[in-house]
């Protein structure tokens, strides 16, 4: 723990180190206006010119044309949208890097966040039987999956649905239930419904391509009638854990998972690393007053399926989809995460007068 937070202290020092041509004293009293944060988790290459990642889309088309440096980082750079306020940022993978990232950048005393809105925009998996690929999905809440105690598959009692249990407990069905946020843990965020419901409303009737390769990946989930629907924007809770699962078994113990820590309330639509993470970071600096976690959303647009479809093994599965670019729906996905989400940033930052002090929805 002491080492983490050294870490964690040291990188946000970095970044605090170099000030963009703003010296302490001027950041301090002539902070960078920041609207809206648009959080991203990786970019596969360059930030411009090649096969975009998260990151790319909003670098060209927003567009983020100022490069602000942020050394000590996992991307060492962030973009900026001077004429709207806009900052956009790339975390890297995994939750310790998203920690660090809103760690860093919240502490960077070049900015004032205390009213800006954070949008994480990325991709993820989706189970088939909430929605298919392609789609983009608002999340109402984050569930920890990451935090569990684990019985190995081959030593579990027969009358158990899997080997996890809450880390606060002993069988997968604790009860009473555990608290949300404890000495072990955080196990859920809620956003803003009223914001969710609002950036729902903005981008639920927008079109999403289909293409051929979308429509040939999503035809061989028979028998999950959601799963063969074309894409589309919807409303869904997100699974936040690093272990990259995949498989029927692995997802009968996500939608148990998230229907247990949310009281039988949610659905698992969503599968990613960071969303956890994200949250953490914000809640623990909102303490302090930086930052309001009340204006923070999620979107999560989905690349792949996260079990396999009727006839094909989770192995087989995975053999597919073991790297990024192989995601079924990999390009259409990081499209949908910067064409829905650019609609809600852009309605963010343009009537600042109108959102700077009330959150959207709350009226």
């Amino acid at each position: 723990m002491t080492r983490l937070k050294t870490l964690l202290g040291a990188t946000a020092l970095s970044v605090l180190a170099i000030s963009g041509g703003f010296s302490s004293a001027s950041a301090k009293s002539h902070p960078i206006p920041v609207r809206v944060v648009v959080v991203t988790t990786f970019e596969l290459g360059k930030d411009t010119g090649d096969t975009p990642g998260e990151y790319q889309n909003w670098v060209e088309k927003l567009p983020l044309t100022q490069e602000i440096p942020a050394p000590g980082t996992d991307h060492d750079v962030m973009h900026y949208n001077p004429e709207l306020h806009v900052l956009g940022i790339a975390s890297g993978e995994g939750p310790e890097h998203m920690a660090s990232a809103i760690t860093a950048l919240v502490l960077d005393p070049r900015f004032d966040l205390k009213h800006a809105y954070f949008v994480l925009a990325g991709i993820g998996g989706v189970d088939p039987k909430f929605g298919t690929v392609g789609s983009a999905i608002w999340a109402p809440r984050v569930i920890n999956g990451g935090l569990s105690h684990l019985i190995d598959p081959r030593e579990i009692p027969k009358s158990w649905p899997d080997g996890f249990t809450p880390v606060q407990g002993s069988v997968p069905d604790e009860q009473p239930r555990p608290p949300l946020h404890s000495v072990s843990g955080d196990m859920v965020y809620t956003f803003n419904p009223q914001l969710v419901q609002w950036a729902y409303g903005l981008t639920k009737n927008m079109t999403l391509p289909d293409t051929p390769g979308l429509q040939a990946s999503r035809a061989r989930y028979k028998g999950y009638p959601e799963a063969l629907k074309a894409p589309s924007v919807m409303v869904g809770d997100t699974i936040s854990g690093e272990t990259f699962w995949v498989g029927e078994k692995m997802n009968a113990w996500a939608e148990r998972w998230v229907r247990y820590w949310t009281d039988n309330q949610g659905t698992l639509a969503t599968t990613a690393e960071e969303d956890v993470a994200f949250c953490q970071a914000l809640a623990a600096q909102a303490k302090a007053g930086r930052v309001d976690p009340q204006r923070a959303l999620i979107l999560r647009t989905t690349s792949n399926f996260d079990m396999q479809y009727p006839g094909q093994t989770a192995a087989e599965l995975l053999a597919e989809e073991a790297h990024e670019g192989s995601y079924s729906a990999f390009i259409p996905s990081v499209e949908a995460a910067y064409t829905v989400g650019s609609v809600v940033v852009r309605e963010l930052a343009t009537h600042w007068d109108k959102y700077e002090k009330s959150i959207p929805g709350a009226e």
